[in-house]
């Protein structure tokens, strides 16, 4: 009997591109969440689309616009690196949207 080799298909987590984003709010605060679509998201914040998929923490802080945006190798990958940004100050994270702090630093790879 002669088996049929099947080719290992990728995951759903590996074919599709992650990213991590942070939106600015109205009053200022950061959000920061992960994605497969960065403007559906944004969108779905705002109560743009009609459904109730937005965070419950950004109602009422509209205006919302992406201050960052990163993409991230799998859904696994988006929520650490998302996870160590939270953790980050509001000082940190306004370096991170400005581009003087980097992932590296985020993640403490980079050159004390």
């Amino acid at each position: 009997m002669v088996e049929k080799l099947e080719t290992p298909q990728p995951s759903d987590d590996q074919a599709t591109q992650w990213f991590v984003y942070i939106l600015r709010c109205a009053d200022d605060s950061l959000y920061t969440g992960i994605t497969v679509d960065v403007s559906r998201r944004i969108r779905e914040h705002s109560g743009e689309l009609g459904t109730n998929k937005g965070a419950k923490s950004l109602r009422g802080r509209s205006p919302l616009s992406l201050a960052y945006s990163v993409g991230a190798e799998s859904r696994s990958q988006a929520l650490k690196l998302e996870y160590k940004i939270k953790q980050l100050s509001k000082a940190r994270k306004e370096k991170l949207v400005a581009g003087v702090l980097t992932l590296a630093d985020v993640l403490g790879l980079g050159v004390r």
